[in-house]
Order: structure tokens, then C-alpha cells, then sequence
């Protein structure tokens, strides 16, 4: 089956989507563990590197399993395209850098993940590119940071760790207004099985396949997904539509339409960061996908339940839930996610910084780890651990406090996770 495959059901494409038997027959996919692969001849090996034949040259660029990784997630998104990498990190990065020269600028939402935060703030800076955060998620406080040299916008759907989900249609609009491409995180909406920015206007989607896509923490990778819809014939984009130095003049816009930016960042990215994953981890994120749907309907009412204990619970001040109206992003979350939750939700203890580490010491099923969407439960500290390295003023915009913990649903009996913070809760 092709990326254009017909099949309607997402628990059906995250099996069957972009699969196609191989000469063997067998109903797994392979793991292609090759560096290299055999030219069929000196002329063939030629138009290969050249671009104008299609094929496989080297496993930094592509892999057969890399590709039915990359095939199974553009079916389950509807996209044009989809390549995967070494990391979350690693997308964020191949697409800033695939758009955005020293003195370019891009425009992105307060509420990031740390590591965002500091490749935004310090190491894209270091290389000339300015990344303007916005004050808050209002379009305004967008807009007013946009100007000729700005190359993209960028978001989290939902974000982390206080899973703030912004206005999606809204930000959509803006970028078409300046004809700039709009760029989703969408870690929390697990491949769009919650949530599928491109219903909204998102042009690019990145994704940490580490999380709910592998379920199971035992790989870590990313990938960039492309529904194909901007304009990169726009002119504003000579990188793409534009002579590559890279391949004597070769423009890829007219070479490959709407493909041309996923082609960019694989023939570009990943030739030049190598930042590509592993056939094997490739293959452990295909396993993970079969059963997406199961475990994230599994977390979401696990997540619901534990939030609605924390809520009755005296040792709590407060609960962050998405799914409680009194969240601020309640009405984007029922309007961009299914069932207008996820299965994340943040605390804040009635206790000190000192208090708070001693509950989270204290937990004998929980793990204490930096990581979601695992098939254990994981509580973590974001001001000691994800979010550390930010300022005190980054820390407020982005809503971390000393107390703040944000709990990420397994898959375990969610009875037994309230009985591990019951004794907990007596240690602080």
C-alpha cells in the first residue's frame, strides 16, 4: 500500500499503512542492518547521487526499514511525506536549519519543552538564527514579533510540560496571512491519533518518536512529516526553490513539487548533520504504532481518573488537567483534541521545593525519569530536571514552579498508581 492508501480507520492504517510485502512474503517488516548498498551499475550509482534516479545509496540518507517507518507515519497523517531521524532534537533542528539562514529569524510560542527552549535561545543563536518567543499564545503577541526576515512559525500543539494547547486554526490563518510555513510539534497528539494540526493549517509537523509512536521507551528517534500544502514556489525559500550547490544547480522545487521540502531535509539534512536513526530503532517505532490507539485510549482515561484523585486529594493544591474546564486551555482542547484530553496532567503539591523532591523519592511504582508517553507511569520534576536550565524569568513564562510535577500515564492499573501516591503523599 502506498502513502496514498485508501484505508479510512487509524487503527487500521497504524498497521497497515504504507506496508508492502516484500519478494519474501513475510508479514513483518524487515530490519535492514546495511551502512551501504550495491549500485547496479557505474552509470545507476551516477543518477543516484544525482538525484534523478530513486534508490538507495547510504543508511545516513535512507533505509529500507527507515522508509517503511517514514511511509507508515505519512499514511497515518495523510501527508505528502514524512522522514524519520536520530531524535525529536534532531527534527526540530533539520527543519529551522532546512528554512533558515544566519540572520533569519523564526517566531515561536512560550510554551516549550526545555530542550527547545535552550536549542532556540542559545544554540541557534550562536548560529545567527534569532528564535522570538512570544509573550504569551494570544495571535497578537505573534504577529507583533513577525517581519521580512521571519522563515517560519512555530508551536506545540499541546505544551510541555503544562499542556497549554494553542489556537491552531488561528495561527494557521497568521501564517497564511505572511505566507510563512507553520510548524507543530505534535509529541502530545501521538501521531494524529489526538490531534492532526494539518485539519488546521499546520504546512509541517515534527514528532519525538521516542514517546507515545515507540509507547515503550525502548528507542529514541523523531521524524518530520509534510502534508505538502505550501507554496515553496513562492520564491521566499531559494534553498528549495533555488540552484543546490549540493547537486550541481539541481532545483528541487521543480524537481520534486510539492516533495521538495522533505527532500531537502533528507539529501541536505541528513547528508551534512547525519543525524539518522537506526534501522532497528526504525523497526521498534513501526511495533509501537500497531498499537497507538490502544495505549493512548488507555492513558487518556487513566489520566482523567488519576487527575479527578489528585483533585480530592488534601496533599494537592492544584491540578493542570486539560480535560477540566477550569484549565485555561480547556476550549482549544476540545476543539483540536480528540475527547478534548491527553494523557498528561501537571500538579503542584501543597509543600515546598524540599517536600516536593521527597514525594517523588518516595514513589515505589512511578518512575522518577524525564519521559512521556512510556508504558510506565512517570512523574518528573520539570524545574530540577527539563526545564533546569532555564531562567527564572523563562521558567514563570513557560509555567514551571518549584513544586509543579508533571505525571505521565502508563499503562498500568490506574487504581495502583493512586495507592503509590497515597503512601507517598504521607513523606511529605
Amino acid at each position: 500500500m502506498s502513502n496514498k492508501t485508501q484505508l479510512s480507520g487509524f487503527a487500521t492504517r497504524a498497521i497497515h499503512g504504507g506496508y508492502k510485502a516484500d519478494e519474501t512474503c513475510a508479514r513483518g517488516i524487515a530490519i535492514h542492518p546495511t551502512a551501504a548498498y550495491h549500485f547496479q551499475s557505474c552509470s545507476s550509482a551516477a543518477n543516484l547521487f544525482n538525484l534523478t534516479e530513486a534508490g538507495n545509496i547510504y543508511t545516513r540518507i535512507t533505509n529500507p526499514t527507515n522508509a517503511d517507518f517514514e511511509n507508515r507515519v505519512a499514511s497515518l497523517y495523510g501527508a505528502k511525506g514524512a522522514l524519520a531521524v536520530s531524535s525529536g532534537m534532531a527534527a526540530i533542528h533539520l527543519v529551522v536549519t532546512s528554512l533558515t539562514n544566519a540572520g533569519g529569524n523564526i517566531v515561536a510560542s512560550p510554551y516549550l519543552y526545555g530542550g527547545t527552549y535552550n536549542l532556540f535561545r542559545i544554540t541557534l543563536k550562536n548560529l545567527g538564527i534569532d528564535c522570538r518567543i512570544a509573550k504569551d499564545d494570544s495571535i497578537a503577541s505573534f504577529e507583533e514579533l513577525i517581519d521580512s526576515n521571519t522563515t517560519l512559525i512555530y508551536g506545540e500543539s499541546m505544551g510541555n510540560p503544562t499542556c497549554d494547547v494553542l489556537d491552531l486554526e488561528a495561527l494557521g490563518q497568521l501564517a497564511a496571512k505572511y505566507e510563512l510555513p507553520l510548524v507543530i510539534d505534535n509529541t502530545f497528539g501521538g501521531c494524529g491519533y489526538l490531534c492532526n494540526p494539518f485539519d488546521w493549517g499546520a504546512h509541517i509537523v515534527i514528532e519525538s518518536a521516542t514517546k507515545w509512536i515507540n509507547g515503550h521507551g525502548t528507542a529514541i528517534g523523531g521524524v518530520i512529516v509534510d502534508n505538502g500544502s505550501y507554496d515553496w514556489g513562492n520564491k521566499k525559500y531559494p534553498q528549495i526553490n533555488g540552484a543546490n550547490e549540493g547537486y550541481h544547480g539541481l532545483n528541487l522545487w521543480e524537481s520534486f513539487a510539492d516533495a521538495a521540502f522533505i527532500v531537502k531535509c533528507r539529501v541536505d539534512g541528513l547528508r551534512d548533520f547525519g543525524c539518522s536513526p537506526s534501522p532497528f530503532d526504525a523497526y521498534l517505532h513501526l511495533i509501537g504504532l500497531e498499537t497507538l490507539p490502544l495505549r493512548l485510549d488507555h492513558q487518556v482515561a487513566s489520566t482523567r481518573r488519576l487527575a479527578e484523585f489528585c483533585r480530592q486529594s488534601p496533599q494537592v493544591k492544584s491540578v493542570s488537567y486539560v480535560g477540566f474546564k477550569e484549565h485555561r486551555s480547556y476550549p482549544n482542547a476540545q476543539k483540536y483534541f480528540r475527547g478534548g484530553a491527553s494523557g498528561v496532567l501537571n500538579i503542584e503539591l501543597n509543600s515546598d521545593l524540599e517536600g516536593t523532591v521527597r514525594f517523588v523519592e518516595a514513589l515505589k511504582l512511578c518512575a522518577n525519569m524525564v519521559m512521556i508517553g512510556d508504558s510506565v507511569t512517570v512523574v518528573t520534576h520539570p524545574a530540577s530536571t527539563t526545564h533546569k536550565q532555564l531562567s527564572k524569568e523563562d521558567l514563570i513564562q513557560a509555567g514551571v514552579t518549584p513544586s509543579l510535577l508533571r505525571i505521565s500515564l502508563g499503562l498500568e492499573d490506574v487504581k495502583d498508581i493512586e495507592e503509590d501516591f497515597k503512601q507517598a503523599f504521607g513523606k511529605i
